[in-house]
């Protein structure tokens, strides 16, 4: 059988560091195992081609070497693997700071960005990542955006606009992944609000996740931009589905990554990731989702047709525990469903 090549299927690595830790119940788990977590998994003989990377320790220091990515790229070639997207450590724990804060901590994210876009450059010009984004967020949580929506959303287009040009600089190009634990990104309209006001298509783009969008359509944070009802019957496929065209028409010109991803419609966090999507597992009983049904509104324009614009797509797993990601079934049951999204909405190339 001949079946697509693309878009290719990542892994996200960062569910071994996110909400785990010396302040979390849970260790973090090493870069190296979740690399060969992914490359063993396999299923009808089709693996994993690469994996999504967090540029912070103890994965991948935004301080890297260059000795250090060379390292990281014989790591990822000896599993044949390639590096997709990068997620910029952009919050202050990690070294950056609010877009919408003071001029010293604006400043630190546009720095950690520039970092970030230097690292995927060297990580191309390695052979290691043939496609990707760098991706960023607002820094900052809904409440504190709130205080003054209109001259914080400025202040974030122009952190973002700043970060556009480090990112230019570098040949690289950014993603803003819709999420509701960020301030002045917390809904579907927001967002769309903020990437017109920085209105650097080019440089800018969404990086939609399948679990975050859908709890923008229930208005989690934002009851007033909300698409759903809170009592909605999930049984209701079609007003489900008439629904997500409403979102995803407005964001799908600006989506430039894309999360495959399952959620039950409830939130899960802590610290900066307090009410933000709980990703389950593909064949979740709780799950919300038809993922392959739902991918279509993300990867074909509102004709049905392929858009052909993400040369990759990549699983989000954030929030899993320990115990589900070291187990190797786990991954096959991932790999199977981005295989059988690929199956329905990839093309030959």
């Amino acid at each position: 059988m001949n079946l697509p090549n693309y878009p290719k299927l990542h892994n996200a690595t960062w569910p071994g560091i996110v909400g785990k830790g010396p302040d979390s119940p849970e260790p973090f788990i090493e870069l190296d195992a979740m690399l060969d977590l992914t490359a063993a998994a396999e299923v009808d003989g089709q693996k994993f081609d690469g994996v999504d990377l967090f540029l912070c320790s103890p994965h991948v220091s935004i301080d890297s070497t260059d000795a250090d990515l060379e390292d990281l790229a014989g790591r990822l070639q000896q599993r044949n693997l390639v590096a997709g997207s990068l997620v910029a450590p952009v919050w202050a724990p990690t070294g950056g700071g609010s877009a919408m804060g003071s001029p010293e901590e604006r400043e630190q994210f546009v720095h950690q960005v520039g970092k970030a876009c230097v690292i995927g450059r060297k990580l191309r010009e390695l052979g290691v990542r043939p496609n990707g984004v760098v991706r960023i967020d607002s820094a900052v949580d809904p409440r504190a955006w709130a205080a003054n929506p209109q001259a914080n959303t400025a202040l974030i287009a122009d952190t973002f606009r700043r970060a556009c040009d480090a990112a230019e600089a570098q040949g690289e190009r950014l993603a803003a992944e819709g999420e509701i634990c960020w301030g002045g990104m917390h809904s579907w309209k927001e967002m769309l609000k903020l990437l017109e006001k920085v209105d650097r298509p080019q440089a800018l783009g969404f990086q939609a996740d399948l679990a975050h969008t859908l709890l923008y359509l229930l208005g989690y944070n934002a009851p007033g931009d909300a698409v759903l009802p809170p009592d909605f019957d999930w049984n209701d496929s079609q007003a489900f589905h008439a629904a997500y065209r409403c979102l995803t028409d407005a964001l799908r010109p600006w989506t430039v990554d894309f999360h495959v991803a399952q959620n039950d419609a409830t939130v899960k966090g802590q610290g900066t990731h307090d009410k933000t999507g709980k990703h389950c597992l593909p064949d979740d009983p709780n799950g919300k989702l038809d993922i392959v049904k739902a991918a279509a509104f993300w990867l074909r324009d509102g004709q049905g047709n392929l858009t052909q614009k993400i040369r990759h797509i990549c699983w989000d797993g954030c929030m899993f525990t320990n115990q589900t990601m070291l187990q190797p079934g786990t991954w096959n049951s991932i790999l199977a469903t981005m295989l059988e999204v690929r199956r329905v909405h990839g093309w030959h190339e």
